[in-house]
């Protein structure tokens, strides 16, 4: 299942890494372990916000996406599960319709 995580970090917490220098070896270690089909980085709501897709192989895999962002930014971590065109194609969304309208 296709996953979106939004994380976004806490100014004073990222601060702290920019500054010690250790801001970059730590996402680079997150990502490494999440292996994101993509990710970006952007300003959210007026904080650093990573921004990734990642496949998981069920549910009770989800602390693994977000626990390192907790603990290490303290971070406020949403995750979403995503559909593709191709996956909407296949929901038989088109045939609701009938059943629900």
């Amino acid at each position: 299942m296709r996953m979106l995580i939004i994380a976004s970090l806490p100014t004073h917490v990222f601060n702290a890494a920019v500054k010690d220098g250790t801001a970059g070896a730590k996402i680079g270690k997150i990502l490494d372990a999440q292996k994101p089909e993509s990710v970006y980085f952007t300003e959210l709501n007026g904080r650093r916000t990573a921004i990734l897709v990642v496949e998981l192989s069920d549910a009770s895999k989800i602390p693994s996406l977000a626990e390192p962002w907790f603990l290490t930014f303290d971070a406020e971590v949403q995750v979403h599960p995503t559909m593709t065109p191709d996956d909407l194609k296949h929901s038989g969304i088109d045939s609701m319709g009938k059943q629900w309208g």
